[in-house]
């Protein structure tokens, strides 16, 4: 029986007569099938791929464990939490590249955490769901170059409550003319504004000004809306902003210093039924807002990423309630702001 040389063999047996051993892949000649080289799947390989793995899950599911140390890392992984899920697909590329089965199953961890924290976001809502209001959230910059265009944007997005932050003395005008038809009770307080189809009441300011900030700051307000479903105190804010400087890091002493103040304020509300409307410079998951989103009940629905317009990557633009029930929520084209406005429907 003739046995057939493959080409392998014959350039071993020309190295065997030269006295020199054939090259080998791991522990085995080359081209022996089954060899256990880097093309085959290995345990012991991409433990630190695991190990990563693993991290990113404990991440995902505990941020409040990061402290807030010097920098405030904790704050700063909150804000962007659901772009933690982004490490899983450049994990499992890694993976697949070291051929590492312990990576591979690890990464079943991070993968779980982040549809348990957020994959409901990724289904559709219905709005066509039963509501009683349509509200409407936007900071419309104090540097906007189209208030009239962002003015009619917002005139025709069908909200019965229309909150604005970062008015200025030269727009204010234009928001008011634009909005008086559909909208024609509003009240204004600082750089804050309340537009509705029901009349306004008991409108005053918010104190919610940092103890180190100084000159005229007002950008907090409450008023009373007298809808035919019923009445509801609406807060209108905007918090300050955050900044990331080296070396301070992730700076938000004056926005948690705010938000603190309107928990309070929230706290201390008579009116049962009430509705936030706000800029708040911060994320649900942000534990520097806890004083307010442990009051009050937020509208979700997707990511709704409203900040920045371009390319948005944080909802810091927030509707949230209490004693009602907000049933769907989703951003608006972008106008002349930089940032997204987020309308919401509430059931009384």
């Amino acid at each position: 029986m003739t046995r057939t040389v493959g080409r392998m063999e014959i350039e071993d047996r020309k190295v065997r007569a030269a006295g020199k051993r054939p090259r080998r892949v791991g522990r085995w000649h080359r081209g022996e099938v089954g060899a256990p080289g880097r093309t085959s799947w290995s345990w012991t390989r991409g433990r630190v791929l695991a190990a990563v793995a693993v991290l990113v899950a404990g991440l995902l599911a505990f941020p409040g464990a990061v402290p807030d140390a010097a920098g405030n890392p904790g704050g700063l992984l909150e804000t962007f939490l659901p772009w933690g899920g982004l490490a899983v697909p450049v994990l499992t590329v890694l993976a697949l590249l070291r051929r590492s089965v312990a990576a591979m199953v690890s990464l079943v961890l991070p993968t779980a955490v982040w549809a348990a924290l957020f994959g409901e976001r990724l289904l559709p809502g219905d709005r066509g769901t039963a509501h009683d209001l349509t509200v409407l959230q936007h900071n419309v910059n104090d540097e906007n170059p189209d208030p009239e265009g962002t003015a009619r944007a917002l005139a025709h997005a069908g909200a019965d409550l229309i909150a604005l932050e970062e008015l200025t003395p030269g727009a204010l005008p234009v928001y008011e003319s634009t909005l008086a038809s559909g909208h024609p009770h509003h009240a204004v307080v600082g750089t804050v504004g309340l537009w509705s189809r029901y009349p306004l009441a008991d409108t005053r300011p918010v104190d919610i000004k940092p103890v180190e900030v100084t000159g005229d700051w007002s950008r907090g307000m409450r008023s009373t809306v007298r809808t035919p479903y019923g009445e509801a105190a609406v807060y209108v804010a905007h918090l300050p902003s955050v900044r990331i400087r080296p070396p301070d890091g992730f700076g938000t002493g004056r926005r948690d210093e705010s938000a603190a103040a309107l928990g309070a304020a929230i706290a201390a509300e008579k009116q049962d039924r009430i509705i936030l409307l706000g800029d708040l410079n911060g994320t649900l998951d942000d534990r520097g807002l806890a004083p307010v989103t442990s009051r009050l009940t937020p509208a979700e629905e997707g990511f709704g990423f409203s900040w920045p317009a371009v390319f948005p990557v944080a909802r810091i633009d927030h509707v949230m309630t209490r004693a009602a029930t907000p049933v769907t929520t989703w951003t608006l084209p972008a106008t002349g702001s930089d940032h997204l406005a987020v309308a919401a429907r509430i059931k009384f």
